[in-house]
C-alpha cells in the first residue's frame, strides 16, 4: 500500500543517474515526495540504496524521444530538470541543450505539470559571461518558454565529495606544491556546499512563492580561488601552495593542464575553466527569506568533503553520468580474445570481492607501475588514465567509472564486464566469470580487443607480451585476495552462536 503521508502525484527527476540528482532523490523521498526517475540505463541505479524503495519509480527513456518525455510527465505534478549536455554533445552541446530543454517545457505544458525546478550556474551577466553559463541561461529561458512556472537556481561552485569543481581543487592542492595559473585565481567566488543546494531543491515544492522565481545560491563566505586552494591546503595540513599568476595561459591550456594532473576530462574542464574568469557572487539572498534554513561555511564544507572520500562514503561522483556504449558488436571484424582462468579455494562470493577491488587505491594485483604508466600515456593523448579512481573502495556498481575503465556488466557473485575508455585503436574490455566448483570457484578472465584498423593490429601485438605478466599476476593476486578474504570470516557455525546470542532477549 502507498504510504499516505506521500502525495499521491510523483515528482520526476531527470539527470537521477548525475552527481546532483542522484543525491537529490533520496532527500525527496526523506521529504515523504514518490519519486520517478527518467533514465537512459536504469540499471546505473540498482546499486543505489533508493532504488528499490516503494516510492520510487524507474522509467526508461531518453530526452531525445518526445514521447518518451510526455509518458514519463504523465501524472507528475513537478519535474527537476538537472541534465547538461556539455560532455556528451561535444562542441555542440548549447545547441542541444536549447532543444532539449525547449521540447522539455512542451511536453511538460502538455501534461499539465505544476512546476518545473531548474538548477543552472551563478555568473556575472553580460556579454563576457562564458559559453558555458551563457548555455546555461539560455536553457533556462527555453524551460521557461512554455506556460510552466519555472524554479531557477543559479549556483556558484558545489563543493561536496565527488563534484567536479572539488575534486579540481583538491587535485591540484594535493599534488601541486607550486601552481602557475592563470589570473583567474584573483577573481571572487562564493562556493556552495552540495548539502545546502539540495536542501532548497527539496523545500522550494513546499513554498508556492518560489515557482516562477530566479534564485542564486551562494554559501555565507565570498573569497577568490587564491583563498580556496589555500584554505584547502590548510585543512588538509599541507603547506601554503607558491601560486604564481600568469596573464598567458588561456583556458585551453589551463583545462589541458588541469586534464593532466586531475581525473577531470579536458572536455569537462575547458568550459569549467573558461567560466572561472566570471566573477562568481550572488547579488541577492531572497532564497534565504523564502527558504530559511543553515548555510555551511566553506571551511565546513571543504573539511565535510575530505571526510566522506577518508571514509569511502561518496555518495555519487562527477563521473557517475558518463554515457553508456551500446552493446559491443563483435561481428564483421577480427576481435582478439585473452581468455584466461584459475580454481581458487573459496567460495564465489569471496572471489568476487577480490574481483571488484580491481582499480583505484588498491591497484590491479599484479603489474601496477605498468598500470600507472598506461595511465600516465592515456592522460598525455586526452584520456581519462587512473585518475578517476572509483566512488567505493569495495563496491562496483553498473556504468560507475573504474580507472580508465567502465562498469558495462555486474551480476554479484557471477560476473563482471569492464570496457575501456582510454584512448585506444580499437574497442577493448575485460571480463571476469565466476562459476562454483567442488574445491571453491573457477574464476575466467577474458580480455578482448576489436583492432580499428592497422594502428589497432600493432598494439594489439605490442601490448600482448605484458598480458602474460599483467593479466596471469591479477589472477593470482585475486587469489590471494579471495583466500585472505575467507580466512576474515567467521565459520557458519560462529556466525550461527552469534546470531542467536544478539536474539536472546536481555542481551546487550
Amino acid at each position: 500500500m502507498p504510504d499516505p503521508a506521500r502525495p499521491r502525484a510523483p515528482v520526476l527527476v531527470t539527470g537521477a543517474t548525475g552527481y546532483v540528482g542522484g543525491r537529490l532523490v533520496p532527500r525527496l523521498l526523506e521529504a515523504g515526495h514518490r519519486v520517478r526517475c527518467l533514465v537512459r540505463s536504469p540499471r546505473k541505479l540498482e546499486s543505489r540504496p533508493w532504488a528499490d524503495d516503494p516510492a520510487v519509480e524507474i522509467v526508461t527513456g531518453d530526452l531525445q524521444d518526445p514521447a518518451a518525455v510526455r509518458a514519463a510527465l504523465d501524472g507528475c505534478r513537478a519535474a527537476y530538470y538537472l541534465v547538461h549536455s556539455m560532455v556528451t554533445a561535444g562542441a555542440d552541446y548549447a545547441a542541444r541543450d536549447r532543444q532539449l530543454a525547449r521540447a522539455f517545457a512542451t511536453a511538460a505544458e502538455e501534461a499539465g505539470l505544476e512546476r518545473i525546478v531548474y538548477l543552472g550556474g551563478l555568473g556575472e551577466t553580460g556579454a563576457n559571461l562564458s559559453e558555458h553559463l551563457s548555455s546555461r541561461r539560455e536553457v533556462e529561458e527555453a524551460l521557461d518558454s512554455g506556460r510552466v512556472p519555472t524554479t531557477v537556481f543559479r549556483a556558484a561552485m558545489i563543493v561536496g565529495s565527488g563534484s567536479a569543481s572539488f575534486e579540481i581543487l583538491r587535485y591540484l592542492v594535493e599534488r601541486l606544491p607550486v601552481m602557475i595559473t592563470p589570473r583567474w585565481v584573483r577573481t571572487r567566488c562564493q562556493p556552495v556546499a552540495i548539502r545546502d543546494v539540495l536542501r532548497v531543491l527539496v523545500e522550494c515544492l513546499q513554498q508556492p512563492k518560489t515557482a516562477g522565481r530566479t534564485f542564486e545560491l551562494g554559501g555565507p563566505d565570498v573569497l577568490t580561488y587564491l583563498d580556496l586552494i589555500q584554505l584547502t591546503a590548510e585543512i588538509r595540513g599541507l603547506p601554503r601552495r607558491l601560486v604564481i599568476p600568469v596573464p598567458v595561459l588561456t583556458p585551453k591550456l589551463s583545462a589541458l593542464w588541469i586534464h593532466l594532473v586531475t581525473p577531470i576530462d579536458a572536455r569537462l574542464a575547458r568550459p569549467l575553466t573558461e567560466g572561472l574568469r566570471n566573477e562568481v557572487v550572488c547579488a541577492e539572498a531572497t532564497v534565504h527569506e523564502l527558504l530559511p534554513g543553515p548555510r555551511t561555511s566553506i571551511r565546513d564544507a571543504i573539511r565535510l568533503a575530505h571526510d566522506r572520500i577518508a571514509e569511502h562514503h561518496v555518495e555519487t561522483r562527477w563521473s557517475d553520468a558518463g554515457a553508456m556504449p551500446g552493446d559491443p558488436d563483435w561481428a564483421g571484424g577480427k576481435t582478439f580474445v585473452d581468455p584466461r582462468e584459475i580454481t581458487i579455494e573459496a567460495p564465489p562470493s569471496a572471489v568476487f570481492a577480490a574481483v571488484c577491488r580491481v582499480g583505484g587505491g588498491h591497484g590491479w594485483y599484479a603489474g601496477d607501475w605498468l598500470w600507472r604508466l598506461r595511465g600516465w600515456m592515456d592522460r598525455l593523448v586526452g584520456g581519462p588514465g587512473l585518475r578517476r579512481g572509483r566512488r567505493d573502495p569495495e563496491q562496483v556498481g553498473w556504468g560507475e567509472a573504474l580507472d580508465f575503465w567502465r562498469v558495462t556488466d555486474v551480476v554479484p557473485d557471477r560476473r563482471l564486464e569492464l570496457r575501456a575508455e582510454m584512448k585506444l585503436p580499437g574497442t577493448a574490455t575485460l571480463e571476469f566469470e565466476i562459476e562454483p566448483v567442488a574445491d571453491g570457484a573457477r574464476l575466467r578472465q577474458t580480455a578482448r580487443f576489436k583492432p580499428k584498423g592497422l594502428s589497432g593490429l600493432v598494439y594489439w601485438y605490442t601490448v600482448l607480451p605484458l598480458h602474460g605478466f599483467v593479466f596471469r599476476g591479477m589472477l593470482r593476486g585475486i587469489d590471494r585476495a579471495a583466500r585472505h578474504l575467507v580466512r576474515l570470516s567467521p565459520p557458519a557455525s560462529e556466525r550461527s552462536s552469534e546470531l542467536g546470542a544478539e536474539r536472546e532477549p536481555g542481551r546487550a
